[in-house]
């Protein structure tokens, strides 16, 4: 509980030391999303699974490579699924930026949509209920412009010395955003990452190469069922 709790105030000066960093750096793909399609001799057509979120989707620190999207893409290429997983990870990004961003990243076709935004905004001290708003709105533009699509939503807590009223209402908003939409939620993004010194880089926030494989297990937890759908 101590180094949670060391980890989440961390988080406060980390990431927001991050908010400016060039994506070059951090790993992410300011595109808008890949086309899928395959040019294979059994022309089996790929689908595409964008990963939509902060530092952490975007591999801040590391090498694109390295991070737990590209790792993904690997489990689905090894288990011989025809999914494309596409890093649209920005540092920084907050649940307002990413309601901005969000009709760009859509304007090439997706059939999962994996949602990690937050917790910059618990860092900026951002109402709970903005928050709310914000990921309400990006879940609502991607179920209008693809309704077939899946949407898995990323749970994240915010930082203890945002007090006690504010922390609870931050961890309600995910369950709630789940309930609402009935989409699938990773209860806690950085479960297993995060608060333990040797999973993660110097700055004690950003997993490292080790802490990527944790939540490459995170993510698979819940994307595996979505994609037995």
């Amino acid at each position: 509980m101590y180094l949670f709790k060391s980890f989440l105030i961390l988080l406060a000066t980390a990431l927001l030391a991050c908010n400016n960093a060039p994506s070059e750096k951090s790993g992410g793909q300011q595109v808008p999303v890949a086309e899928g399609g395959s040019s294979n001799s059994k022309a089996i057509k790929t689908k595409n699974i964008v990963f939509f979120g902060n530092s952490l989707t975007a591999a801040y620190g590391l090498d694109p490579s390295d991070g737990y999207v590209a790792l993904i893409q690997q489990r689905l290429d090894s288990l011989g699924l025809p999914y494309k997983a596409i890093n649209a990870g920005l540092s920084g990004e907050t649940t307002a930026g990413g309601r901005e961003r969000i009709a760009w990243v859509l304007q090439k076709p997706l059939d999962i949509f994996v949602l990690e935004l937050g917790g910059n905004d618990a860092l900026r001290g951002i109402e709970p209920s903005a928050s709310f708003e914000n990921l309400d709105t990006i879940i609502q533009i991607v179920k209008t412009t693809y309704p077939g699509a899946k949407i898995i939503l990323a749970g994240m807590e915010a930082p203890p010395n945002m007090g006690p009223e504010y922390t609870a209402q931050f961890h309600r908003m995910y369950p709630a955003l789940a309930k609402k939409h009935n989409i699938s939620l990773i209860p806690f993004f950085l479960e297993n990452v995060g608060g333990i010194p040797e999973l993660n880089q110097n700055d004690r926030i950003h997993p490292n190469k080790e802490g990527q494989k944790y939540l490459v297990e995170n993510v698979w937890r819940v994307l595996k069922g979505v994609l037995q759908k």
